[in-house]
């Protein structure tokens, strides 16, 4: 990505992290056959720091959505504390085929690995890590065929990898889209899955640090059947746009005080 490019994904900055909106399709980091990543593009968002940010958590491949970047060494440290303890809240956006019959409920299916031979492929194992997923239909409908669709706030209350992905498809409610634990169905249209929004408690004075990205184009079509608009989203641009400005004003304020003492901002 070019730094213009990285730049229009940069949904939120301090001193501390940053939240990018990642575009699906592209992995957060080099595998071992290697090929391009996300992480390839951070040298463009130091903003005066000597290091590149790095990763506090992961989305896989195929998940778009908020992203949290450590801008040095103890901001991970502290970034990944918060995550391991489960105090970062995290919403996710699905459309899933089919539905569930109510309208809310909480998934507690603990899950481990497939098989050796399957990387990182996992599956509901009464043996495995405990995993939880709270969800809430946010909307219903149908697809451009006819079929029953249905639009999901997941929140995972554990980090396992596939964790959403595993627990929907185990409650006969795939995530639309998923080729290895769904039917693969309208699979053209991608993963319909999206890191819609996270709360960072960064610090024990402030609320948390709340931040949510916009629902991308390959997911939007899918949303509007099951009664989306984009007055949501411009809800959210209007809400960044108020941030971004009382940040700006916090910032000229460090900086002038810093001048009157003879400091460096």
């Amino acid at each position: 990505m070019t730094p213009e490019e990285i730049n229009a994904r940069l949904l939120y900055r301090d001193g501390l992290m940053l939240v990018l909106d990642k575009p699906r399709g592209l992995p957060v980091h080099r595998g071992p056959k290697g090929g391009e990543s996300f992480e390839d593009s951070f040298s463009h968002l130091r903003f005066g720091l000597p290091r590149d940010p790095a990763l506090a958590h992961r989305l896989d491949k195929d998940t778009s959505g908020c992203l949290v970047l450590g801008r040095h060494r103890k901001a991970l440290e502290k970034l990944g504390r918060l995550f391991k303890q489960g105090k970062i809240d995290k919403t996710y956006w699905a459309v899933v085929e089919g539905g569930p019959a109510e309208d809310e409920g909480l998934i507690d299916l603990p899950l481990g690995r497939l098989d050796a031979t399957r990387g990182w492929w996992m599956k509901v194992d009464l043996q495995g890590q405990p995993s939880q997923t709270l969800w809430t239909v946010l909307g219903r409908g149908v697809d451009a065929f006819g079929a029953p669709i249905a639009w999901l706030a997941l929140k995972p209350l554990t980090g396992r990898t596939h964790q959403l992905r595993v627990h929907c498809a185990a409650q006969s409610f795939p995530i639309l889209g998923d080729p290895i634990y769904g039917s693969g169905r309208n699979g053209e249209a991608g993963l319909q899955l999206h890191a819609r929004s996270i709360a960072v408690p960064l610090s024990n004075n402030k609320p948390p640090i709340a931040v949510e990205a916009c629902a991308p184009a390959h997911l939007q079509e899918f949303l509007a059947a099951c009664g989306w608009t984009s007055a949501l989203d411009e809800a959210v641009l209007l809400a960044r746009q108020a941030r971004e400005k009382l940040r700006e004003q916090e910032r000229d304020a460090e900086a002038g005080a810093a001048d009157a003492k003879g400091e460096p901002a």
